[in-house]
């Protein structure tokens, strides 16, 4: 745990901060890669990708004002706390679909074949975003005794994220960070097996990460909002699991045209 990485003319640089533009940089560049196997214009994309990461972080502190809209209207100062806040991860993937999709139709760009560009770059964001939560000490367990549980000691956590001290933990942070990164090799080691389709990589992401945020959510244990028995992103996943299995299926079933149409399609 190194909640502060380091320090400039007695000014903190945190360590969560600098985890988190790295996620964004090595996720656009990742998705910048493969968008340019694939042939899209690169420039689009990467304005695409200045979208996402604003609509992101835009999204992921919306959704943390939402959830915890109780404690902030009551203490409308603690509002400003949202900006050295990550906020909700669903959140901020949310806002950033939707405003990726608005802007492919608006630039017309392949709506899936963009998406699938996109997704192992997520992938790879959250997995380095969760080390930043793990450094920082956010978005932590249940206490628990299983031998690989970990203890925080940093006052300074305890203070800013309320992490528990002196108590072993799940370390969730590093559940969803190993869980992001087995999605990523797996979209990656299948994505040119059985028939591939457009939308598969994309939706294939969206299905395996709600199923593990749905489960890892049973071990955290930081303050967040619920909906009945569930977390908000227990909720979330409900919906987002089904409508990957059924995007698939709709988008699996489609037939490829026949060369000789897609030929006479671009060239009219």
């Amino acid at each position: 745990m190194h909640p502060i990485l380091f320090e400039i003319w007695g000014f903190p640089v945190y360590t969560y901060g600098v985890l988190l533009a790295a996620a964004y940089l090595l996720g656009l560049q990742f998705a910048l890669m493969r968008a340019r196997a694939r042939g899209l214009d690169p420039n689009r994309v990467m304005d695409l990708g200045i979208w996402i990461i604003i609509s992101a972080l835009a999204g992921a502190k919306l959704l943390l004002l939402a959830v915890e809209w109780d404690t902030y209207s009551r203490n409308p100062a603690e509002i400003l706390s949202l900006v050295r806040s990550g906020g909700v991860f669903y959140g901020g993937l949310i806002l950033a679909v939707a405003v990726a999709f608005w802007y492919m139709w608006r630039h017309r760009m392949p709506l899936w074949q963009v998406s699938d560009s996109f997704a192992p770059g997520i992938a790879l964001g959250h997995v380095i975003g969760r080390f930043g939560c793990f450094f920082a000490g956010c978005c932590f367990g249940k206490p628990t005794s299983v031998p690989w549980a970990v203890t925080f000691h940093s006052e300074y956590a305890a203070r800013n994220v309320g992490t528990p001290i002196n108590i072993p933990l799940h370390p969730t942070q590093l559940y969803e960070a190993g869980a992001e990164l087995l999605i990523l090799g797996l979209l990656i080691a299948t994505e040119r097996k059985g028939r591939p389709f457009p939308g598969r990589t994309f939706w294939g992401y969206m299905l395996l990460y709600g199923i593990s945020r749905f489960i890892i959510e049973f071990y955290r244990g930081d303050v967040r909002g619920t909906l009945g028995a569930l977390s908000t992103s227990q909720f979330v996943s409900l919906l987002i699991v089904p409508l990957s299995i059924i995007m698939l299926v709709i988008l699996g079933r489609r037939e490829a045209p026949a060369p000789t149409a897609a030929t006479a399609r671009r060239a009219a």
